[in-house]
């Protein structure tokens, strides 16, 4: 247990919070069971390539079943003790001791992987017609929807000694950058009020119901960004270029096919998502700002104003015990089955959510391995947000609990489908919140806090992509100054928000601090894929879809072995569809029909007295 840092922002929860519990993963970085299950690994590793390498070819189908098996158990041993140092290095990444520890686990995990790389590379130079014939047996067919998703990068695979090379580099090129990255934003504070706070300490004053918190807190975030901007470019420019010449080299014809490919997603598919979102730019954020704006008494918002309470609010903060039962009562709601998954998490030390120094500022869920169990990471302040976050990895925790039976191989989903269950959970949690709320003002404030949420993960992290695009074919033509960096990000920020948003210079270096760029290029419109997908899926649960649940589990439980197309079809939904989006972008504007329609029928909600936009 931890108390929430004092030095974490104004906004703060006075009470213990959980951390996670790693010894059910080892004891410690000096377990020797650390160094005997690599150990075993390697040999493992050295076996295997010996036995299989060369002969794929002329395996039959029981055999190729054989050999798939024990590449499975080779990859969730190495993973195993890989997420281990991954998860203690991001309780704190200030701590030089774990970076180092990390490290090298990375680096033996690349030496022992390289004994198996030839494994998938010579699956996928076999014909057609062998591998039709080897995964018509068992037990090789359970692995056919894994071998098929290792096939379709096929066209872009390079020669053996070539992608040995890549590989064994990559802990000392991509992978260093993305360690730099971390431990410079990690070992970052920020002054706010005379306080030195984290980066996630700095980016919670954002929801201070005081407009003075929140404009001290932009401009140290502006600074120190600024001030790292040389280190941050850099990073940003070397890891693009990098990606650009693995692109040429491998064949892509443009800087988001391989994510695409990735996620088993179709290029019309992300096309049709990303145009449908920037078509409907002024149906959404452009509206629900101007509304917002109006709330505040302006024409327009400055950007730290953006999720700022509704003037009035009370700023409420829940506990850590109010925000477990409101998100077990809401999935168990749902179902029963839900809420005891998500309980494991509470009852068995398997979240980490106190905000401290050095610790990872965002939120994610670790999967780990189908033979362990997830870890959840937050940084919990009591924001009714937090309860949201609460819900969107507990989400994901079901999803990874509920697949871990289809093994290592195939418990995975593509970034696309990753986010259904989180963001399911989170839709759970804010109708229950609906349900149970108040008068008007608390539903506005409800709806508005919804509205908030699904733009950022709509329309912001669409821009985030058209950041990221623009960035990338730019760098083929050079590096980009931090300068030019900056005026891209303010483009689309504006383009994406709508002019009843405000933005100066300080603004211009806040691209620096979004970790997706670096930790995995073009994830972002993975969230809006998300969204926009479950909106309709909930459409469905709500008008009593048959067996809803159980298909709902089912999806689930499929972890990577299906793609979209067959996931959704039980629901009578379908991507490729064009109206698929726009259906999805329909629930967003209702919520903002139902604002407006609150603001209508009154009693209003105050605006706060008007003041002047700030200047740069």
């Amino acid at each position: 247990m931890s108390i929430v840092h004092p030095a974490d922002g104004p906004q703060r929860v006075e009470e213990e919070l959980p951390v996670w519990d790693l010894s059910h993963l080892y004891a410690g970085p000096d377990d020797p069971r650390i160094a005997a299950d690599l150990d075993a690994a390697e040999r493992a590793a050295k076996a295997f390539r010996g036995r299989y390498a060369g002969k794929l070819a002329d395996l039959s189908g029981a055999e190729l079943g054989s050999a798939i098996k024990d590449y499975e158990a080779i990859v969730e041993g190495l993973c195993r003790v890989t997420a281990y140092a991954q998860l203690r290095f991001a309780g704190d990444m200030s701590d030089p001791e774990r970076g180092r520890f990390l490290q090298d686990i990375e680096e033996r995990f690349n030496a022992v992987s390289t004994e198996t790389l030839f494994f998938t590379l010579e699956l996928n130079r076999l014909d057609d017609e062998t591998v039709g014939r080897q995964l018509a047996a068992a037990p090789a067919d359970r692995y056919a929807p894994w071998v098929r998703d290792q096939r379709i990068f096929r066209p872009h695979q390079l020669a053996d000694d070539v992608e040995r090379i890549l590989h064994e580099k990559s802990v000392t090129g991509a992978t260093a950058w993305v360690r730099l990255f971390d431990q410079t934003l990690a070992g970052m504070r920020f002054d706010v009020d005379g306080q030195a706070l984290t980066l996630a300490g700095a980016l919670n004053c954002f929801d201070n119901t005081d407009p003075a918190v929140r404009r001290s807190a932009a401009r140290a975030i502006g600074k120190v960004l600024k001030d790292n901007v040389r280190v941050l470019s850099l990073v940003v420019n070397t890891l693009a270029k990098d990606k650009e010449i693995e692109d040429r080299w491998r064949a892509y014809p443009h800087p988001v096919a391989f994510r695409n490919l990735a996620n088993k997603v179709e290029d019309d598919v992300v096309d049709a998502l990303v145009s449908a979102i920037r078509d409907a730019y002024a149906d959404l954020a452009h509206r629900y700002y101007r509304l917002k704006a109006h709330w505040f008494g302006r024409d327009a918002l400055d950007y730290w104003d953006r999720n700022a309470p509704l003037p009035g609010a009370d700023n409420r903060h829940f506990s850590w015990a109010e925000a477990k039962a409101i998100v077990l009562k809401a999935f168990g709601g749902f179902h029963p089955q839900m809420a005891a998954i998500a309980g494991r998490f509470f009852e068995e030390g398997w979240i980490d959510a106190g905000p401290r120094p050095g610790k990872d500022s965002g939120a994610f869920c670790h999967p780990v391995v189908p033979s362990a169990h997830p870890y959840v990471l937050l940084n919990f302040y009591g924001r009714p947000r937090d309860v949201m976050t609460l819900a969107h990895e507990l989400g994901h925790g079901v999803h990874q609990v509920m697949a871990a039976g289809q093994g290592a191989l195939l418990a995975d989903t593509p970034l696309t489908l990753a986010e259904t269950a989180s963001v399911f959970g989170e839709m759970l949690v804010f109708q229950a919140l609906l349900e149970d709320g108040g008068g008007r003002d608390e539903r506005r404030r409800l709806l508005a806090a919804k509205v908030e949420s699904m733009l950022n993960t709509v329309v912001r992290q669409i821009a985030f992509h058209e950041f990221e695009e623009r960035v990338h074919m730019e760098r083929r033509s050079g590096e980009l100054s931090a300068e030019r960096l900056g005026e891209i990000w303010l483009k689309v920020q504006k383009e994406s928000l709508g002019p009843a948003m405000h933005f100066d210079n300080d603004y211009s270096f806040y691209w620096g601090y979004i970790p997706h760029f670096i930790h995995s290029p073009f994830y972002v419109y993975a969230y809006a894929f998300g969204d926009c997908l479950v909106n309709s899926l909930y459409q469905v649960y709500r008008d009593g879809h048959p067996a809803f649940a159980e298909k709902y589990f089912a999806m689930l439980s499929a972890g990577g072995s299906l793609r979209h197309r067959d996931l959704l079809q039980p629901f009578g939904l379908d991507a490729a569809d064009p109206g698929f989006w726009r259906r999805g972008l329909n629930v967003i504007v209702a919520l903002i029909d139902a604002l407006e329609a609150l603001e209508e029928d009154g009693p209003r909600l105050a605006p706060a007295r008007p003041a002047p936009i700030s200047s740069s």
